[in-house]
């Protein structure tokens, strides 16, 4: 999205600038419920969600998606991808529109819009907080957009196997780039997104400048100097499940990840992995319409109920990633199956933003042509 759209979109939702109960579920629904809509099968209407899989997408199930299915009877045909514009574009160029909702990165919601391949949200759908505060206020900044609806703050990370560092274990993001005192493979995301950001970091820029440093043809060569000093060490992976699969084999001795990932690994499969938080960049994950959706009424309210602070805090009782309201995050205390306190694992948390970057969607919508083409360029050097 250009910085006028976005004022655009500030302007539209009337967000009043901070950080981060019961919602009456028949008072949601019939805000935005319309007449009943939904692809109907002979087991009745249904929507194709889509979404990035593993812990994540089972917390999604267990928070919302069961209980949406049992207030409305709309069934939630769910699907996993890693990411991307491509497959929604094609839909919707070609007016085979079978995706209703998905769960997208904010800068590729801001692009999509701006394309016309999703459809424009209005804040007045969404449920008020519980004390009647309106959805446009609770959430906070950057969660909405003109066409997508954050759920849920995530934070992108590095891991380590501390079998690995017996001794001295790394501490710091520009550990993650010491090849010297901590040898062995890394693993990353095979995007240029965050990978910049990391690099800069670790090169010493200070974390409210790194997007100024990245406005420069200069901070940009920078920032693949620094990659380049462990290029020919990186297990490159594209989906979240795959680093704490490299870590456990010891393909890597440390991987970035989604902090969430690394979180399922530690106390559902009782790893012994330790996060690194400092330099983490942490972001919003929201959901999208898919222009042209034959379900559009029965998405808006999928939409609304994921939205409840309800529904957000459910989530983050199974996966650690904070609420996108404001009236969300006390409703979170312990993990739902094992009763460990959730607080110390949620990237918002504030010992763990010391040195710590929010994501800025607003330069990625502007320059992610540019740097995936780059970026893919270095790769193939």
């Amino acid at each position: 999205m250009s910085r006028a759209s976005r004022a655009r979109s500030e302007e539209r939702v009337g967000r009043q600038g901070g950080r981060g109960v019961r919602v009456a579920t028949l008072a949601v629904l019939a805000a935005v419920a319309g007449s009943a809509a939904g692809c109907v099968t002979e087991a009745g209407p249904s929507l194709t969600v889509v979404s990035w899989g593993g812990s994540y997408a089972r917390a999604c199930v267990l928070g919302y998606h069961e209980r949406f299915t049992a207030e409305t009877g709309i069934e939630i045909r769910l699907e996993s991808y890693n990411g991307g514009l491509a497959q929604v574009r094609a839909q919707v160029e070609t007016g085979n529109v079978h995706w209703d909702v998905v769960d997208v990165e904010i800068a590729d919601a801001v692009s999509g819009c701006d394309e016309g391949i999703l459809e424009p949200i209005d804040p007045a759908m969404l449920p008020a907080a519980p004390d009647g505060t309106p959805a446009a206020d609770d959430f906070f900044p950057a969660a909405l957009t003109e066409c997508a609806v954050g759920t849920s703050f995530f934070s992108t990370i590095y891991a380590y196997h501390p079998e690995r560092f017996p001794d001295e274990p790394p501490a710091t993001i520009d550990d993650f780039f010491d090849l010297e005192r901590f040898p062995g493979r890394r693993g990353m995301r095979r995007v240029p997104h965050v990978n910049l950001e990391f690099a800069l970091i670790a090169d010493g820029v200070p974390v409210d400048e790194v997007y100024t440093t990245l406005d420069t043809p200069e901070g940009v060569a920078r920032a693949f100097r620094k990659l380049d000093t462990v290029k020919d060490e990186v297990v490159w992976w594209e989906a979240g499940a795959q680093p704490p699969q490299m870590l456990a084999d010891g393909e890597v001795v440390m991987s970035t990840a989604y902090n969430g990932r690394i979180f399922n690994a530690q106390v559902a499969e009782n790893q012994p992995f330790v996060i690194v938080w400092d330099g983490q960049v942490y972001d919003v994950g929201p959901l999208a319409i898919v222009a042209g959706t034959p379900n559009l009424e029965a998405a808006r309210r999928f939409l609304a109920f994921a939205s409840t602070p309800e529904s957000m805090a459910r989530v983050g009782s199974y996966i650690s990633y904070s609420p996108a309201r404001r009236s969300g995050v006390p409703l979170i205390t312990t993990h739902a199956e094992t009763g460990i306190e959730m607080d110390p694992h949620m990237p918002l948390t504030p010992e763990h933003l010391t040195r710590a970057l929010a994501n800025d969607w607003e330069w990625w919508s502007d320059h992610a042509d540019e740097m995936n083409e780059r970026f893919s360029a270095w790769l193939a050097q």
